[in-house]
């Protein structure tokens, strides 16, 4: 190229990047057609005269964004800008996200399965009201008891039902029973097999991610002992969702909390459209990353610690 050559397409490129001109205008000023104006663009992108950068803070959310969801083969991702927040805020954030994210999807559903936990909780309770009648909310596991009600399943559906001035159903058992006999009886009514068996038939399924240790919230709420987070690491638990344990491979493990647990199994998870998991802090970043090789979630909100943690895997 010589030096006329490059100053004609400097000069194209200086009207219509700097000065805003069409390239109809341009293609009148300079005396050539508007497809040479066109090619003229890109040659002066390829041969370095025109570089184009992106300033945006949430241009690398964007790139997370895009890794994750081709790295896992994933419907969609989103990721929040964490921007030096604390802990509790950044959680607040992606919630609103979540909310966000999920309301535009109401006119296409016509149910809805709300699994338990602080993420949940966040997601609900940054959700805006609205009327939508045609949505019904159903709970994926069961919930009773006046400890830490707020984040009961039961009770999030039901809240989330009030915002939407909807209907939900309620799952009129606990999370988790003493013994396998327990289960089988509680499974064999009506009232819980019918609600379970909604939740196997939802369109969404909106989840949280867990971890088996000491500050997770099953502990914390008692669901689960010291001893029990050490025989689910004898069986190499590294996470849950909906309170069932799998492993570093997402495969769901032998466990007797596995077997005590009403609500829907991972089997069930799997089989519905569209999973959408919510959680953020880069503690759970091997649960998460093995629920997502276990084929568990097809749409992704966290924040942009997760994100980064998840792609350095």
């Amino acid at each position: 190229m010589d030096w006329k050559e490059r100053r004609q397409l400097v000069k194209i490129a200086k009207l219509y990047y700097l000065e805003n001109w069409t390239q109809t205008e341009i293609s009148k000023k300079v005396g050539l057609s508007r497809p040479i104006i066109s090619k003229s663009l890109q040659l002066a992108k390829e041969t370095g005269i025109i570089e184009i950068h992106i300033k945006d803070e949430t241009l690398h959310t964007v790139e997370l964004e895009n890794e994750i969801e081709k790295r896992y083969g994933l419907k969609d991702v989103v990721v929040l800008a964490s921007s030096n927040h604390g802990s509790e805020m950044i959680k607040r954030r992606v919630g609103q996200a979540a909310s966000a994210y999920i309301s535009k999807r109401l006119d296409d559903v016509s149910n809805i399965g709300i699994s338990w936990g602080k993420s949940m909780y966040s997601f609900i309770d940054e959700f805006p009201y609205q009327d939508k009648k045609n949505v019904h909310l159903v709970p994926l596991i069961g919930g009773m008891g006046s400890n830490y009600v707020h984040l009961h399943s039961n009770h999030l559906t039901f809240h989330l039902a009030q915002k939407l001035n909807t209907t939900s159903s309620y799952l009129h058992a606990p999370a988790m029973v003493e013994t396998d006999d327990l289960k089988q009886k509680l499974m064999n009514s009506k009232d819980i097999s019918e609600v379970l068996e909604q939740g196997r038939n939802v369109e969404v399924a909106v989840v949280g991610v867990g971890i088996p240790t000491s500050q997770s919230t099953m502990a914390e709420m008692g669901y689960i002992e010291k001893e029990d987070i050490a025989s689910l690491n004898k069986e190499y638990a590294v996470g849950d969702i909906n309170s069932q344990f799998y492993d570093e491979y997402g495969q769901d493990i032998m466990h007797p909390l596995n077997q005590r647990t009403i609500g829907l199994t991972l089997a069930d998870l799997k089989k519905i459209p569209e999973v959408i998991a919510i959680t953020d802090g880069t503690e759970k970043v091997n649960s998460l990353h093995a629920a997502l090789k276990g084929g568990y979630i097809n749409v992704l909100i966290v924040d942009d610690n997760m994100a980064q943690a998840l792609i350095s895997k």
